[in-house]
This record gives structure tokens, sequence and C-alpha cells, in this order.
């Protein structure tokens, strides 16, 4: 494939100039989820292009889909995802440059997002946009940019939800994985164990039922099935290991010491692998909380958040291989398959969307939510094109099938 025509349809200056303001752009008091400034920022270069859009709503939040039609036949539609959301900067004494700053020092792009993952929304857009430029291609493109990838994922369910990935054959979720092409992903079930017990004054504990003991009892309990869980399954080796993590304990407060607390909360982060079932999971779970419960003689309850399974995408599928021989043709070598720690907007999209999904993106791996996050600038073009390559190659592939 002769790469020249898609490559010139890249403007590097102006990509690197429209990242840095992806980066700027952010709404003060919402922080963490400021999609309107940033939707309203990429409907000025959608416009520019002349590219029709359509916007639906999610919870109050912004999403934008383009489709563009290729006018050079019939053809599969691939979709490219990125989300507009950023977590908090947290304390901004603790970064070396302004969080929102988008200052760019020895070859790097600083700031909040800059690698989860605006610098995988500019890649995408400056992709499609040279596979345009470059003439007639079969099938479609689909830009999906999402909203509250960083929560609920309401962008991605809303998406399904609506039928926007209805006749989508494939989507490439441009998370940053540092040149690994990621067809799986972990599952995660986000959890609340509630205890309720008898509220008594310190001094005379056996007037109540203390509901913190429970939740040690708990956190214990879960220790030992994660290891359990570990063993049944083993480890995979891109995924890693299954695990039960309590991430908040709520109980109680510190200017009522004296006070036993009726009431007490656990929540859990879990995360799963291939082989995990998770409506098993939560009865083993649920069955650890209610022993710990009635060994207290007080009332417990588990809710369920946010289930999200872990999803695979086949090495061997037209999705996948395209992605995978683009990468090769713009690098010189083969990429690692590797797979995605966390779970992503592509989790929601293949699972409740039935749609193969990939992640691959400009940023490092484990660079996300960091301190001093940052993108390499030479990533920006470098993906850009990459993505144009492989939509090239999906679309003229899956047109001759």
């Amino acid at each position: 494939m002769d790469i020249t025509s898609l490559d010139a349809g890249i403007n590097e200056p102006e990509l690197i100039e429209f990242t840095q303001h992806l980066v700027r752009t952010h709404a003060l008091g919402e922080v963490g989820r400021g999609e309107r400034a940033v939707a309203e920022f990429l409907l000025a270069k959608i416009r520019e292009w002349d590219w029709a859009v359509e916007l639906f709503d999610a919870g109050g939040r912004p999403n934008i889909v383009v489709t563009l039609t290729g006018g050079g036949g019939p053809g599969p539609t691939l979709a490219f995802e990125g989300h507009m959301d950023v977590v908090t900067e947290g304390d901004p004494d603790q970064w070396t440059v302004d969080p929102f700053g988008g200052e760019i020092r020895d070859g790097k792009l600083y700031g909040r997002g800059s690698a989860d993952m605006k610098a995988g929304v500019a890649a995408m857009l400056y992709g499609a946009r040279a596979l345009q430029l470059s003439g007639p291609f079969p099938g479609r493109v689909r830009l999906l940019l999402l909203a509250d990838e960083e929560g609920m994922m309401t962008g991605a369910k809303a998406a399904v939800a609506q039928g926007f990935v209805q006749d989508v054959d494939g989507v490439i979720c441009c998370e940053p994985e540092g040149d690994e092409v990621c067809p799986t992903s972990k599952g995660a079930i986000r959890l609340r164990v509630d205890f309720t017990g008898v509220m008594s004054h310190g001094a005379m504990p056996w007037q109540g039922r203390n509901t913190l003991p429970a939740i040690a009892r708990v956190m214990l309990g879960l220790e030992e099935l994660e290891e359990r869980l570990i063993e049944e399954v083993g480890s995979r080796t891109s995924l890693g290991s299954p695990s039960i993590t309590p991430t908040v304990i709520q109980a109680g407060t510190a200017d009522q010491m004296n006070t036993i607390p009726g009431t007490s909360s656990l929540f859990l982060d879990v995360r799963t692998v291939a082989g995990v079932d998770h409506e098993t999971l939560l009865k083993r779970i649920g069955e650890c909380v209610d022993t710990a419960a009635r060994e207290r003689g007080i009332g417990s309850s588990v809710t369920v958040i946010d289930d999200r399974p872990w999803v695979e995408t086949g090495s061997d599928t037209p999705l996948v291989t395209a992605l995978v021989d683009a990468h090769e043709v713009v690098n010189g070598v083969r990429p690692v398959l590797g797979a995605v720690p966390g779970t992503t907007d592509g989790t929601i999209l293949t699972h409740y969307g039935n749609v193969p999904s990939v992640v691959y993106g400009p940023g490092g791996k484990w660079i996300a939510h960091m301190v001093d996050e940052y993108v390499e600038v030479n990533d920006l073009k470098r993906y850009a094109l990459t993505y144009a390559v492989a939509a090239h190659r999906f679309l003229h592939e899956g047109s001759r099938t």
C-alpha cells in the first residue's frame, strides 16, 4: 500500500496545535466532566471540514457522532471512538507544569488528558480527514466522541441504546496503550456493601451492634476469595490476575469517636479476566458478606453500581489484523498484542453493542491519571497516519468479501 497520499493529508503543525488547544479546553467548575467546552471546540473543526454531525445527550452530557461516506461503493463501517472527559488534575502544586497549559517541552506535550485521551481524539479526527482527502473509499467511517468514560460510561451506553453502533463492523478505541494493539480488556464490577446494626454509646458497646467488625471480617474473607479465584482461573499473561480490592470505607465521624456506628459501607473495585463468570462471582461475594453480617447479628446488602464484563476480540479478525498491519507499515515493526488493564468504552460497545473492538492509541500505557501526564509530540501524526492506513485496509478488504 502506498501511504504517500494519506501522509500528505495530515497537517502535522496544525494537528499539534489542535491537540494543545484540546488540552487547554476544560470547563471551570466542571473539571473532570468538561465535555461541553470540548464538544464545542471539536464541533468547530468538524464544521470547518464540512462533516455532517449528529448530537445526542446522555445524562445531561453532550456526545458527537460523525459519519463519513467514502463514495467508493458499498463496504463495511469502521468506527473510531474517543472520550471527551478527563479526570481531575488533583493537587496542581504537585505538577511541574500547568495541568491545562498544553505546554510542549523536550518533545512532550504535557497536561491533564494529553494522553487520556485528547491525543487519541485529535489523531482519529486527523486520520479520518487524511483518508477522506486521499480519494474515494468503500464503506463508511464513523467517529464517536463520547462523554463520561471516566465515570459510568453513559455516553457509550447511550450510543448503543440509540443505535449508533448497530451498523458498525468494528471499532478502534483510541486510548493510550504505548504502541500495543489490545484486543482484550479486563472486566470490572463496582460494588457497594452496606451493613446495618444498632448505634450506641462507646462506653456501652453491648447496647449496640457495631458494624465495623463486619467490615473487617468481609475484607479478610474477600482476600481469601481473591486467592481462590486466582488459583481457579490462573494468571492471563496479557491481562494479569483477577482482583477484589476494597477502596472506600464509610462509617461514623471523627467528631463522634465515642459513638458506635449503626451503619457502615464498604466499596469494592473488582477486576476480572477471561474465565471469570460475573454472576457466579457476585454470588460468592454476597455469601461472604452475608456470613460476616450473620456472625455479628446485623443486616447487610450488596448493590452492583456497575458491571462491565471482560471482552475479547480474536487476534485474527479483520479489525485486529488491519490495525496490526497498519502499525507495521507506518512504524516498520510488528506491534505487541497486549491487553487493557482496565475497561474502556470499547467494553460497552463490544459487550452490549456486539461490535468487535480493539484499543490502540497515542501515549504511554501507564501514564493516564498521573501527575505531569504527557504524550510524545511525534506520536500525534504517527497515530493519525496509522489510523488512516488501518481504515483504508479494513474498508478495502471488507468491500471484497
